[in-house]
C-alpha cells in the first residue's frame, strides 16, 4: 500500500504542474520574459582537463543492456564494484565502488555524488545503486585520482559525479514497462513540467522478480533460493530562479530495496529518505551552497550454510548522514579562477543484531555497535590560463573526528560478554593536488597531475564484526585514515573529426589501506595495511560520426600489497577483488528515424577472493544488447539482452563455494516518451 501511494503521488505532480503552467501562461502572455535556469552547478573550472576524466552522456546511460546504473558505469575501464554482482543479486552492504584497482572493499573509495551531494550510506559507506534511476540522469563524469575540492576527503580513488537531466532532455511524460524471460518486471515513469523560468520533475521506478539461482546447480541444496529482488524508488526535483543570477534547486527522494541471497530466509533490506537544497549564484561573485540530510536503514538475515537455519538477524541499522558545502568564486580576472570553500559531513548510526545457535535456534547474543564520524574541510583551488597552457593547484585541510564508538554483546540473560568502548580521537590532515594541461595543437592536448587524498574508516569498519560461516571477521576501533599520493601523465588526441583518443599512465599509493587481514584459517580482522601500490595505463577511444558511435576503454593495473610489518605472507600479493585487466567496448547506431541499436562488451580479468590469493574468480567477458524500435509517435518497442553468451560470472569463491552473476537474460517491453 505504501508503495502504491508513493507511485500515485509522484505520478500526479507533473500533470498538476503542467496544468498550473498552462493557467499561468494564459494569464501572463504579455509578461516580461522569464529567467531560464541551468539546473546544474557552476561551470567547470579551466583546470578540469588536467585531471583525466571520462563523461557518459544520456544516450549511453539509458541504453545499457540491464537498465542498471552500474552497467552504464561499466563502460569506464577501471570502474570496479566490490562484487561483480549487480544491485539485484548482491548484498546491499557490499556495493562499494572504487577506481584504479586500489583494492576491493565493500566501502567506496571513490566519491559518488548526485547533483553535488555525496550519496554513500552513512554507516556502511556503500552506494545505493538500486535507488538511482538512469532515466533521470543527463550525464556522468568519472574523474580518476585523489581530489581536494568539495567533499574531497571521500575522493581517495576519484570522483563519480552524477548530474540530473535538465528540462530540455526530459519528456513531459515518460513511461516504460518491460518483462524478461524469467517473468521479472521493470516499470518506470517520469514527468516534467515548466514552471515560470524553472521546472519540476517527478520519477518512480519499480523492479521485482524471483531472480535466478546464484548457486551453481551442482552445489544447490533444498534450502537454495533464487536471488529474488523487489525495489522501488522515487524522487521529486524542483528548480526555480530566485533572480537573474541565482537559482534554487531542491530534491527529495526515497527508496526501499529488498533482496534474497543464496538461501531461503536470507533476506536483506535497505531503505532511505534523502533531501537536499542547493543555491547557485552566477553573478560577479559566483557561489554554490548546498545542504543535505539522509536517513537510512539496513537489515539482513544470515542463514547457516551447513544447517540452513538462522544464525544472525541484523534486524535494524538506522543511520543518519548530514552535511553541506559553500564554495565561492570571487572575481580575480579573466585568466584566473579562484575557488574558496568549506564543507562538512557527519555520519552516525547504530547496529542492532541478534545471533542464534545453528543447532538449537536459541538466542545467543544481542549486539549493539555504533558511533559518529565527522569531517570539516577547508579548500582552495586556483586555475591560471596562460594562452594554450592551464595551470591548476589546490589545498585542502580536513579536521576529522571519530567519537562515541562502542561495541557491546550481551547473552540471552542480559549479561555483558564482550564490550569495546573506543576513545574519541580527532586529527587535522592536509591534502593537495596540482596539474597542467597544454593544448599543443588543435589535435593534441598534453596533461600531467599529482595529488593526495584522504578517506575516513566507516562506522561499519570500525565497530561491526561479521561472520560468513565459518569465517569470523573482527572490527577494529583503532583503524587510521587511509591516505593516497599519486601522479599521472597523459595525452588527449583528436586526429580527425569525431575521433578522440586518450591515454594515461599513473602511479598511486594508498597508505593505511583498510583490508580484511587473515589471522588464522577462520579468523580475519580489519587492519591498516602499510600500503597498496597501484600503477598502470588507461586508454579510451571514441568515434562519433552521424548515426554511428563507437566507444572503447582499456585499463591495465599492476597492484600490490606492501605487507611489511603486518604479514610477509601478504607482501607483494595482489589486493583482493582486483583484476589486472579490464576493458569495455560499445557500438551504437541511432539514425534520424528514431531507431536505437547498441551492442556492448565488458571484460574483467581474473581476481582473487581474499588476501592470501587462495581462491580465484576467473576472468569473465559478457556481451549485451539494446534495441529501441519506433512504433508510433514517441512509442518504442524495447528489446534488451544481458550476458548473451551465458558466461559464468563468478562473483564469490569461498573455498570452492561459489556464487554466480546474472545468466543470459532477455527483456522486452514498451517505452513512451524517453
Amino acid at each position: 500500500m505504501r508503495r502504491t501511494l508513493l507511485l500515485l503521488s509522484l505520478a500526479g505532480i507533473p500533470q498538476a504542474a503542467a496544468s498550473a503552467q498552462d493557467a499561468d501562461n494564459s494569464e501572463s502572455r504579455n509578461a516580461a520574459p522569464v529567467i531560464i535556469v541551468t539546473a546544474r552547478g557552476l561551470d567547470d573550472a579551466p583546470g578540469v582537463p588536467a585531471y583525466f576524466a571520462v563523461e557518459l552522456d544520456r544516450e549511453q546511460i539509458v541504453t545499457s543492456p540491464s537498465g542498471r546504473i552500474e552497467d552504464a558505469l561499466g563502460a569506464v575501464a577501471g570502474f570496479q564494484q566490490f562484487r561483480r554482482a549487480d544491485s539485484r543479486s548482491a548484498n546491499p552492504s557490499a556495493q562499494g565502488v572504487t577506481l584504479r584497482a586500489l583494492g576491493g572493499n565493500a566501502t567506496s573509495r571513490a566519491l559518488v555524488t548526485l547533483d553535488g551531494v555525496p550519496i554513500a550510506d552513512p554507516f556502511f559507506g556503500y552506494i545505493p545503486l538500486g535507488s538511482i534511476m538512469p532515466e533521470t540522469l543527463g550525464s556522468i563524469r568519472v574523474t580518476r585520482g585523489g581530489g581536494s575540492g568539495p567533499f574531497g576527503a571521500g575522493a581517495l580513488a576519484g570522483t563519480i559525479a552524477l548530474e540530473s537531466a535538465g528540462l530540455a532532455d526530459l519528456p513531459q511524460l515518460g513511461l516504460s514497462a518491460l518483462v524478461n524471460d524469467r517473468g521479472e518486471t521493470e516499470a518506470a515513469m517520469l514527468g516534467s513540467a515548466a514552471l515560470g523560468g524553472g521546472f519540476v520533475t517527478a520519477a518512480a521506478r519499480w523492479d521485482r522478480g524471483e531472480g535466478f539461482f546464484t548457486t551453481p546447480i551442482d552445489q544447490r541444496v533444498p534450502a537454495s533460493a533464487r536471488a529474488a529482488f523487489d525495489g522501488i524508488s522515487g524522487s521529486i526535483r524542483a528548480v526555480a530562479p530566485i533572480s537573474d543570477e541565482i537559482e534554487l534547486q531542491a530534491r527529495v527522494a526515497a527508496f526501499d530495496d529488498r533482496r534474497t541471497l543464496r538461501f531461503d530466509g536470507a533476506d536483506s533490506s535497505s531503505e532511505g529518505q534523502d533531501a537536499s537544497l542547493r543555491l547557485v549564484g552566477r553573478g560577479a561573485w559566483q557561489f554554490d551552497a548546498l545542504g543535505y540530510v539522509q536517513a537510512r536503514n539496513f537489515s539482513n538475515v544470515v542463514i547457516s550454510s551447513t544447517r540452513f537455519t538462522r544464525v544472525l538477524d541484523q534486524r535494524n541499522t538506522p543511520s543518519t548522514g548530514l552535511g553541506g558545502k559553500l564554495e565561492l568564486r570571487p572575481p580575480v580576472g579573466e585568466d584566473h579562477v579562484l575557488r574558496l570553500g568549506i564543507d562538512y559531513r557527519r555520519a552516525s548510526g547504530e547496529l542492532q543484531e541478534e545471533s542464534y545457535s545453528a543447532f538449537t535456534g536459541r538466542l545467543g547474543e544481542r549486539r549493539r555497535a555504533g558511533g559518529v564520524t565527522t569531517d570539516l574541510g577547508l579548500f582552495a583551488e586556483h586555475d591560471w590560463t596562460l594562452g594554450a597552457l592551464v595551470l591548476t593547484g589546490g589545498l585542502r585541510a580536513d579536521r576529522t573526528r571519530i567519537a562515541d564508538g562502542f561495541y557491546r554483546a550481551r547473552d540471552a540473560r542480559g549479561n555483558v560478554v564482550d564490550e569495546t568502548i573506543a576513545s574519541d580521537r580527532s586529527d587535522w590532515t592536509v591534502t593537495w593536488r596540482g596539474g597542467a594541461a597544454l593544448q599543443a595543437s588543435e589535435a593534441v592536448r598534453l596533461r600531467a597531475a599529482a595529488y593526495s587524498g584522504l578517506r575516513l574508516p566507516t562506522l561499519n569498519e570500525l565497530y561491526r564484526p561479521f561472520v560468513v560461516f565459518p569465517v569470523v571477521t573482527q572490527a577494529n576501533a583503532e583503524l587510521a585514515n587511509e591516505k593516497l599520493t599519486g601522479f599521472e601523465a597523459g595525452a588527449d588526441l583528436t586526429p580527425a573529426a569525431g575521433l578522440r583518443l586518450s591515454v594515461t599512465a599513473f602511479d598511486n599509493r594508498v597508505k593505511n589501506a583498510i583490508a580484511n587481514v587473515t589471522l588464522a584459517p577462520n579468523l580475519r580482522q580489519r587492519q591498516n595495511l602499510p600500503a597498496i601500490d597501484a600503477r598502470g595505463i588507461e586508454a579510451e577511444i571514441a568515434f562519433d560520426r552521424g548515426p554511428l558511435r563507437l566507444d572503447g576503454s582499456l585499463a591495465f593495473t599492476d597492484s600490490q600489497v606492501d605487507g611489511e610489518g603486518i604479514s610477509l605472507a601478504l607482501d607483494g600479493n595482489r589486493p583482493p577483488q582486483v583484476p589486472r585487466w579490464s576493458a569495455a567496448a560499445s557500438i551504437a547506431y541511432a539514425p534520424a528515424s528514431g531507431l536505437v541499436a547498441a551492442l556492448s562488451l565488458r571484460h574483467v580479468g581474473a581476481q582473487f577472493e581474499g588476501d592470501l590469493e587462495d581462491d580465484v574468480l576467473p576472468a569473465a567477458t559478457t556481451v549485451g544488447a539494446f534495441l529501441g524500435f519506433p512504433l508510433a509517435g514517441r512509442l518504442q518497442l524495447v528489446l534488451r539482452g544481458e550476458n548473451l553468451t551465458d558466461e559464468d560470472v563468478v562473483t564469490r569463491n569461498s573455498g570452492g563455494s561459489i556464487d554466480l552473476g546474472a545468466p543470459r537474460t532477455f527483456w522486452a517491453g514498451l517505452r513512451y516518451g524517453f
